[in-house]
C-alpha cells in the first residue's frame, strides 16, 4: 500500500514567501554579510542554507528546514550550524498577524550550561524584507530577545 502524497496546503503559502536569495545582515556577524538561499520541496519542505564569515574568523554554514506537519496541524522544521553540534527541532505557528512565524526549541543554553527555552520568530515585513528574532525564556515566562538578522531579496538577474 503505498502512502498518498503530500500535497501543498494553504499553511504552505508563508514558506513560499522565503523561497530565493537573500542577503543577510545581523548583530551577530557585524559588518559581514551573509548569504542565504532558500528553495522548496515542491511545495512541501523548504531548506534554507546560509553562509558567511563569524566574530574571530572562519566561516560558518547552516541550514534550516522548515514545513507545515498537518497531523500536528503545526509548522515544524530543523536548524543546524557547522559552528555547533546540536540539531535543533523546531515546532510553531503563525501568529494571528499572519506576517510572524513563531519557532519554538530547546536547547544548549547560551550561559554555556544546561538546557534552555527558545522562541524563534520570521516576521514578512513585505516581499523582499524580513527579520528573525531569537529569545530565550526568561524564569517569569517572558522572551528575552538576544539576537536579530534582517534579510533583504537579492533582486532577479
Amino acid at each position: 500500500m503505498a502512502m498518498p502524497m503530500a500535497r501543498p496546503r494553504t499553511e504552505h503559502d508563508f514558506l513560499e514567501r522565503l523561497v530565493g536569495t537573500w542577503d543577510v545582515t545581523s548583530d551577530m556577524t557585524g559588518d559581514r554579510p551573509w548569504v542565504e538561499v532558500v528553495r522548496s520541496l515542491h511545495g512541501i519542505w523548504y531548506l534554507a542554507e546560509a553562509s558567511g564569515a563569524v566574530p574571530g574568523g572562519g566561516q560558518a554554514t547552516t541550514v534550516l528546514s522548515l514545513g507545515f506537519d498537518a497531523g500536528k496541524g503545526r509548522y515544524v522544521g530543523t536548524w543546524l550550524g557547522s559552528m555547533m553540534d546540536y540539531l535543533w527541532f523546531y515546532e510553531g505557528e503563525v501568529e494571528p498577524d499572519g506576517r510572524t512565524l513563531s519557532l519554538y526549541t530547546t536547547g544548549p543554553a547560551c550561559a554555556g550550561e544546561g538546557m534552555a527555552d527558545y522562541r524563534e520568530q520570521i516576521t514578512l515585513l513585505d516581499d523582499d524584507v524580513r527579520v528573525f528574532r531569537s529569545s530565550i525564556r526568561q524564569p517569569d515566562g517572558s522572551w528575552r530577545p538576544f539576537m536579530q538578522a534582517d534579510y533583504r531579496r537579492r533582486a532577479e538577474a
